[in-house]
């Protein structure tokens, strides 16, 4: 008879420690039910990860699913599983009635991930169970600590339980406990024990392993011959002496007036079941762990490998009560050998977790790369390139990620992944595409619509205005909205700019501030808030104005002081430049007719990808940030980004991100965003570059010399967009790649202790105006007839010991030689930010690089206050500034204040400058008198004749 087959007359059960698709499929398991008496199914990670990952029996199954909608990758696995699990049930189903529910069951673990959390393990259980919807089906979950009180949460529902990773006796008996005490709620509440099975998967080969490996260092440290023999003889013994142990418990736990009270309403015994019973040492038999644990009411879960080995070659003998009392001196023997098997058995557990959940890292990695595959016309792709150093790097670290299960933290909002400062509080941006209420964003759009506005203008700073200016420059107007722009600065200039372009009484105003006290934002608000009420009247003023704000902001109580239309909150959980995605760069979108659907829906596909469930291998989000942290560590700290035409403003909003959220503390990234692409001989090895387009953009000159960086050996991420639509997934792809960076730096990337400096000095400044009329005084190093420099005394010393005298031309010189390889140089101009002034400080940024060597930033105050200007003060001491302001031309009053736009402008700069210096910063601030044009112009012949 085949032995397999007649462990049944021992009273042994067989059930197979595999499953796959095609195997269920072909009628393999049905051949194994008829011809060797296997009544039951285990799966484990590993056991999927290895179907799944090594072939593509999964991948129209995948395909199938995502048609159905796209999920995060665990959801995908699970939908995949629970199908493999009920066909595999559905096989078994004729055992699990033959036996009366004893056997006929498969087995499907509850996430490893959940080894120590009770409460995830009963959620996810119920839910497995549900899902499945077999009777037949047993849910695993680990003998933790964690997990007892859920196996007996569990049986108490009335979800059988298939208990796994049980080494030792003390916690076995604890099991039992739970099963019994589970068993006894069930009942107490009217519930049918008979429709309950459970079993406690006892492993064993893994003791034998740990076992043999302490004998063996014993063996040879000792001296004695004798002792050595006795060491080696418990060598192969101690699994089964621990097994059999076991099952004496086992019979004296399910017999008794406790049990009897059961098992009178139909309740079945915990059996025991023999795991990891594949031979794991070659010099033990085969069959070792079946032929030793043949006893009745048990189960022996074999590999395929194990299965027909005995098949072949089992011998059949009722060894389970064998010799009991030599399995207890096996024990003795051992503990008096110095080994303790309670500690080894500790071990096994701990480790048993972690080898699940490093097989379900792969298993989930195998899933997140199919389900990237089927989605690939849907998720923007990236490729890295990186030099040897640099990738070595990354691939260490990405292993340090997933052992560490950093990403799964970071999702939890675990705060150690930082510093341990507050950062937990500041990850709301992580879940605000899903909890995104798009149908009031729709209604709001329809309103918006409705009412027939020309214009819709965003005034606010930073996070509330650099989101939704990506969003104004990159979808075209649509037709029956209103155009979308974006008002940040306080340049009367640019106010009055603004003021032209749009029609006053057909605008939409959308007041952007978290805080509500943003100096900019208010006296923008006041001062077109005044313009619409001369317009159209004070009394319907408000209806053309638009709040977005946290709750409880001066903002909130101005708006509906004012009557504004509406008010629109924020979450208070995220910072401004993570809010793109939430009400402060939606609101936006949706006043202009953006659509809003797709764009979260899209934004929510890149989501999945960086998702708690994708490990790090898999993870653009933290590849992404792997690699900017570990090169900014490694001294390629320039974070170059070249944006393609059709998203030519995204640099902008990245710029701030990356900035604000890594400079401080003396480290950081430093993002040059504007650059146009240059030959490698003008860059220095400080570089990472960051190229991104949408598909399709093809410029062939630009992409040699990407390719020729490339050869040159600096790293080069491409990411290529499926089209404008796909924004969002650039946007969160960025974001989860600063926070990471910000971790690998050993930051807070939530914070932005520099920024509040500024404004102290700004607020000192604007008071004393207030008081006198006017901004207090202060006296040039050097006067022009072109310029007025100004800078501090150690500035001004170090730069008239470079050759500085009494023009503008010697101190640019002068000031540009302090300058070094690594360094960048930063233009820094106080004025209207318009085609002209971009143009002209794009030129002067560009001679300097292609001079020096150095990367090179273009800003405008005070708008880059709320972005770069964190990095500037707080950040690597590797900037050169170059501050630029100029006369005012015309100014213009803020209505309610004494201090006009032009006052507000100057007393940022000013404050802006004096911040600088006291950090010891390398900064020279060139006033520039008379006509703007005519100033920049012989700036720009300085920068020139100090580059020659």
């Amino acid at each position: 008879m085949n032995p397999v087959k007649a462990l049944e007359t021992h009273g042994q059960a067989v059930w197979l420690d595999f499953l796959a698709r095609g195997f269920v499929a072909r009628g393999e398991l049905a051949k194994l039910i008829d011809a060797d008496g296997v009544k039951g199914v285990t799966s484990n990670p590993a056991i999927f990860e290895k179907a799944i990952g090594s072939s593509d029996e999964y991948d129209a199954s995948v395909a199938r699913a995502l048609r159905q909608g796209d999920r995060p990758v665990a959801d995908l696995f699970e939908a995949v599983a629970v199908e493999d699990i009920q066909n595999a049930a559905d096989v078994l189903r004729p055992v699990y009635d033959a036996t009366d529910g004893g056997d006929g069951y498969v087995s499907l673990e509850v996430s490893p991930y959940l080894a120590n959390d009770a409460k995830g393990t009963i959620a996810e259980a119920k839910r497995l169970w549900k899902d499945v919807g077999r009777r037949n089906l047993m849910v695993k979950v680990p003998a933790t600590g964690e997990g007892l009180p859920a196996i007996e949460a569990l049986i108490a529902e009335g979800i059988s339980i298939n208990v796994t990773l049980l080494f030792s006796q003390e916690v076995y008996r604890a099991v039992a406990e739970a099963y019994l005490a589970g068993l006894e709620r069930l009942v107490a509440k009217g519930g049918d024990p008979s429709r309950v099975a459970s079993v406690a998967s006892f492993f064993v080969s893994r003791i034998d392993t740990s076992v043999d490996k302490e004998l063996d260092e014993k063996i040879a440290r000792a001296n004695d011959p004798s002792e050595k023999g006795r060491l080696a003889a418990l060598k192969g013994k101690v699994a089964i002496a621990n097994a059999k142990m076991a099952y004496q418990d086992y019979k004296n736990l399910f017999a008794g007036a406790r049990w009897e009270k059961l098992a009178v309403k139909g309740a079945k015994p915990q059996r025991l079941l023999w795991a990891s019973t594949g031979t794991k040492n070659k010099d033990y038999s085969d069959v070792l762990y079946v032929e030793e644990l043949i006893g009745p009411n048990t189960i022996n879960t074999v590999p395929p490998p194990t299965l027909d080995a005995f098949r072949d070659h089992g011998k059949l003998r009722d060894s389970l009560e064998e010799n009991v009392e030599d399995a207890r001196r096996v024990l003795e023997e051992l503990e008096r050998s110095g080994i303790s098997l309670e500690a080894i058995t500790a071990e096994l557990v701990v480790d048993g977790v972690k080898l699940f959940a490093d097989a379900a890292d792969k298993l989930y990695g195998a899933v997140a790369h199919k389900r990237a595959t089927v989605l690939s016309g849907g998720i923007d792709s990236q490729k890295l390139a990186l030099a040897d150093g640099l990738g070595k790097a990354v691939a260490k670290s990405t292993e340090e990620w997933r052992a560490a299960a950093r990403i799964r933290r970071l999702w939890q909002k675990d705060k150690s992944i930082w510093t341990g400062d507050d950062e937990n509080k500041w990850l709301g941006w992580l879940d605000s595409p899903a909890k995104a209420d798009i149908a009031d964003y729709e209604d709001f759009a329809r309103r918006v619509q409705g009412q027939k506005f020309t214009d819709a203008v965003v005034l606010g700073m930073g996070g509330s205005s650099l989101g939704p200016e990506v969003l104004a420059e990159t979808f075209p107007p649509k037709a029956g909205f209103p155009k979308l722009h974006v008002l940040d600065s306080t340049d009367p200039a640019q106010v009055r700019s603004m003021e032209k372009t749009v029609n006053i009484a057909k605008t939409l105003f959308i007041v952007s501030s978290k805080s509500g006290g943003t100096t900019e934002p208010n006296a923008m608000k006041d001062y077109f808030y005044d313009r619409v009420a001369k317009a159209i009247g004070k009394d319907k003023a408000g209806h053309r104005f638009i709040a977005v704000t946290d709750p409880g902001s001066s903002l909130e109580k101005t708006a509906h002081k004012q009557g504004f239309a509406r008010v629109f909150f924020g979450e208070p959980t995220i910072g401004g430049r993570y809010s793109v995605l939430s009400p402060f760069g939606l609101v936006p979108a949706a006043a202009a007719g953006i659509d809003v659907r797709a764009l979260v829906t899209n934004a929510l596909a890149m989501v999945r990808s960086c998702g708690a469930d994708v490990p790090p291998h898999e993870n653009p989000g933290v590849q992404l940030g792997l690699a900017m942290g570990l090169a900014g560590l490694q001294g390629r700290d320039k974070v170059t980004i070249f944006s393609s035409k059709k998203v030519a403003d995204f640099g902008a909003w990245a710029e701030q991100l990356i900035a604000e959220s890594t400079g401080k503390e003396g480290k950081g990234l430093i993002p040059i965003d504007g650059e146009t692409i240059g030959e490698p001989s003008v860059y220095g090895d400080d570089r990472f570059f960051i190229d991104l387009r949408t598909e399709g953009e093809i410029d062939a000159a630009h992409d040699d010399k990407l390719e020729a960086l490339e050869a040159a050996g600096h790293p080069v991420v491409r990411i290529v967009m499926q089209s404008i639509d796909h924004l969002g997934q650039e946007f969160f792809r960025f974001e989860l790649a600063t926070a990471v960076a910000g971790a690998m730096l050993g930051i807070n990337p939530f914070n932005q202790p520099d920024v509040e400096s500024a404004k102290i000095k700004t607020r000192e400044l604007t008071s004393a105006f207030e008081k006198t009329g006017k901004l207090p005084a202060e006296t040039p190093v050097v006067s022009s007839a072109e310029a007025d420099l100004y800078t501090d005394e150690q500035n001004a010393a170090e730069i008239r010991r470079a050759g500085g005298n009494g023009d503008l031309n010697s101190w640019i010189r002068a000031h540009l030689s302090r300058s070094n390889s690594g360094d960048y140089v930063a233009l820094l101009a106080y004025i209207e930010r318009d085609g002209a002034h971009i143009a002209a400080l794009q030129d002067m940024r560009l001679k300097v690089r292609d001079a020096r060597h150095l990367a090179t930033c273009a800003e405008f105050g005070p708008r880059f206050l709320h972005s770069t200007g964190q990095t500037y003060k707080g950040g690597p001491d590797n900037g050169v500034f170059l501050q630029i302001t100029a006369d005012e031309n015309k100014d213009l009053k803020v209505p309610g204040q004494k201090a006009s736009f032009g006052v507000i402008k100057a007393a940022q700069a000013r404050g802006d400058f004096d911040v600088l210096t006291e950090r010891g910063r390398r900064a020279l601030r060139v006033h520039l008198k008379g006509d703007l044009a005519a100033g920049l112009k012989a700036l720009d012949a300085a920068i020139a004749a100090a580059l020659n």
